[in-house]
């Protein structure tokens, strides 16, 4: 194939999903892939998609792993709701994600993998590549991808093994091809990986570049396409993903107080990832401590908070269940911790790697008695930054415990962070009292309510905590019925003080009308995208997304009562629906799903088409 032969088209945005077998390396090869496109300057959004066993049998359905991601010269807000190209590496993959490929895309196969002991564990009767049907739905390209490899790799001294491995580097070569991706990143990180194995980067570098030249060589790939530069604002980027994003939120949060900072965990998917942040920041005065299990995690938690440090635990759903007890004691001696709920697929053990937002109502009520405590949830990756740092305000200027939500979706997608400069941050302030002249553990901030954050040993100023009731003021054990309604009323009250703290709920879009979409977490950019869709044909929709889950912000019962209907998109069974009918009296429709994966725009546009019309 010449070079005059050969054309490039443009696009404003393209869709990629690379899947395979959870062996070989689709997450790393869509990693690669969205670094190259951030550098080459485009905006991008991910989705990688984890099988739930940590070793599903090799080419079964249950063991397939997968890699989305969305790139543009525009800004993205989700990884697309269907790829423009599928890349599967075995039947397995094949099968499971074919049906989001989008018509006439393009689909490109390792052919070498559909054997007949594969096609079976696939529940393939033939081999689909041999008829006609792909064909005609797709632009089918059929590439011998490991035989590929394995011949370019001859000469290289490494186990046969080895080179078949280097196959997921091929693909991501000739996909680099397709797109007009440069190669020098992904070739600076091999050798930066594999500074200790130069034979095995030697075979990755080799099987990259092969890739990307049978793009070039190969007459089927007549076509080859330009995505443009997005449109950013000047600073400093890097990719991020929730987790990332939500441990230098909280390490900075720690630093804007000058305080250090104790994370007691436990590991548990999908959180896990927040413990190996947070431990490579020790120079920033970071301590990462893992314990046996979740109630010794929240007990840590509760004695790093009692000795006045920044006190942080994460965990994920049935985590929470666990921790629930030891934070009704927190509740009890009105301590600062931020609890970290990354979500995950539930009842139960569930969906470990797949997401969800069904834990709503389990860390706005779930324990025992009148036990309320602010609720913050992120939006995408990168808000969730803010998020955390948000959440140590909140609960050191509250004295409280704070939960943050995130979910699957959130903690493993990537997008973008402009990068902000410390000196531009807000500072944290923190009073601890050493005056003991009319000192009471439960006396009371006139605007907040808290109670004063006392250093242990603190002269003159001693004082027991613990679970049982406690008079206001002493903190003495009481068992007087009027002292306990007042109290639980009083710590209530300085949750719901803490809207006169944050911004009030603003609208994106008419300030009246039909519509309003109200979302939360991970639904933003597909709601956000949906409304943007939907205003673009004229149709006049709002759209309010909520950072503030307890309590809600201000003025949001005046937005609602200027709708006439309100849609709510959940990944679970309406549960923020339940409390905003309850709170505000208004019909709010349901839009939910719990498949373990986010929305698409698409479905949100339907929702809403359907409700206006």
């Amino acid at each position: 194939m010449t070079e005059s032969s050969l054309r490039k088209e443009e696009l404003d945005r393209v869709t990629i999903l690379f899947c395979g077998d959870s062996g070989d390396g689709m997450q790393l090869t869509g990693s690669q892939f969205t670094s190259t496109s951030a550098l080459f300057g485009n905006d991008v959004s991910t989705f990688p998609d984890y099988p739930s066993e940590i070793r599903a049998p090799a080419g079964s359905l249950a063991g397939v792993s997968a890699f989305q991601l969305n790139f543009s010269s525009m800004p993205i807000h989700t990884p697309g709701d269907t790829p423009d190209t599928l890349v599967a590496m075995n039947p397995a993959a094949l099968k499971v994600y074919l049906p989001k490929l989008k018509p006439k895309g393009m689909l490109i196969v390792n052919e070498d993998a559909f054997s007949d002991a594969n096609l079976k564990k696939a529940g393939y009767e033939e081999n689909p590549l041999e008829g006609t049907e792909l064909a005609d739905q797709f632009r089918l390209k059929r590439v011998p991808i490991t035989t590929l490899t394995v011949r370019a790799l001859e000469d290289v001294e490494i186990e046969s093994r080895g080179k078949k491995r280097c196959k997921n580097f091929f693909a991501l070569g000739l996909v680099y091809w397709l797109y007009g991706r440069p190669l020098d990143a992904t070739l600076r990180w091999i050798d930066e990986k594999f500074s200790k194995a130069p034979q095995v980067a030697e075979a990755n570098r080799r099987a990259l570049e092969t890739g990307y030249r049978l793009g070039e060589t190969e007459e089927s790939f007549a076509v080859s396409y330009h995505v443009a530069k997005a449109p950013t604002e000047p600073g400093t980027y890097r990719i991020v993903n929730g987790n990332e994003a939500s441990a230098l939120g909280f390490a900075t949060a720690a630093r804007l107080a000058a305080k250090p900072l104790v994370y007691s965990s436990y590991p548990i998917t999908p959180a896990t990832d927040v413990l190996h942040e947070l431990a490579k920041l020790k120079h920033l005065d970071v301590r990462t401590i893992q314990y046996e299990d979740e109630i010794a995690a929240m007990g840590s938690a509760i004695g790093a908070a009692f000795g006045g440090t920044f006190s942080l635990t994460g965990t994920s759903g049935p985590g929470v269940c666990l921790k629930s007890e030891a934070i009704n004691l927190a509740i009890m001696l009105e301590l600062p911790i931020v609890i970290l709920n990354v979500q995950r697929g539930g009842p139960s053990t569930g969906m470990p790697t797949k997401t969800e937002q069904a834990d709503l109502l389990q860390v706005f009520a779930g324990r025992n008695g009148e036990s309320p405590v602010p609720i913050l949830a992120a939006a995408n990756p990168a808000d969730c930054f803010d998020v955390a740092i948000e959440a140590f305000r909140i609960a050191v200027r509250h004295m409280t415990p704070v939960f943050m939500l995130t979910d699957g979706y959130i903690a493993n997608g990537a997008e973008p962070w402009r990068i902000p400069r410390f000196q531009d941050l807000e500072p944290i302030e923190v009073a601890h009292l050493s005056d003991p002249e009319g000192f009471l553990p439960y006396g009371r901030d006139n605007a907040t309510l808290a109670r004063p954050w006392v250093i242990p040993g603190t002269p003159g100023m001693e004082h027991r905590l613990g679970g049982l009731e406690k008079q206001d003021g002493t903190g003495a054990v009481s068992y007087d019925p009027d002292n306990h309604e007042h109290m639980c009323r009083l710590r209530a009250e300085k949750v719901d003080r803490i809207a006169d703290f944050v911004p009030e709920a603003r609208v994106d879009g008419p300030q009246e009308g039909d519509l309003l979409v109200l979302s939360w977490g991970g639904t933003f950019g597909a709601v956000y995208s949906a409304c943007q869709e939907v205003r673009a044909k004229g149709r006049a929709v709002a759209h309010l997304h909520l950072r503030h889950l307890n309590p809600f912000p201000r003025g949001l019962g005046q937005v609602l009562s200027s709708y006439e209907k309100i849609l709510i998109p959940e990944l679970n069974l309406g549960q923020l629906a339940m409390l905003i009918r309850a709170r505000y009296l208004v019909d709010a429709v349901s839009l939910t799903k719990i498949k373990g994966r986010p929305f698409t725009i698409s479905e949100v546009e339907q929702k809403i088409e359907e409700m206006l019309s």
